[in-house]
């Protein structure tokens, strides 16, 4: 293959935008679990504004949220290509995605003790 990568690259940086919209948007539509982090992402944010979160509480919270979400898309896209890889059953397939799954649930179970943190207190004293 002489063809350099890059070079069957040549579309407007514009577009990868659409590409990384349309791969949020497959990820929503396809992803059981994509749609309840979203979900829940949606109940943060209004359960934010009610007890009016400061910047560094939205900061976190934030980075809660969409660091779940982008994990769970990335989880999703290892499962893609494992699968496109082989069909039948493998030991390292299965560990590929067993390890993208609890990088998930790790990052999941931060993001509860961060909503823990942040709006217990101020649930409590309202």
């Amino acid at each position: 293959m002489s063809t350099d990568y890059r070079e069957k690259r040549k579309y407007p940086f514009v577009k990868s935008f659409y590409f990384a919209l349309r791969g949020i948007w497959e990820g929503v539509k396809t992803e059981r679990n994509i749609r309840i982090h979203s979900m829940m992402t949606v109940v943060v944010i209004l359960l934010g504004t009610y007890v009016s979160l400061n910047w560094i509480e939205w900061l976190f919270v934030l980075i809660a949220v969409t660091g779940t979400v982008a994990l769970e898309l990335v989880n999703s896209a290892l499962e893609r290509v494992v699968d496109l890889v082989t069909e039948e059953y493998h030991p390292l397939a299965r560990q590929a995605k067993d390890m993208a799954a609890a990088a998930v649930l790790l990052y999941a179970v931060f993001s509860v003790i961060v909503g823990i943190v942040i709006f217990l207190p101020k649930l409590i004293s309202t």
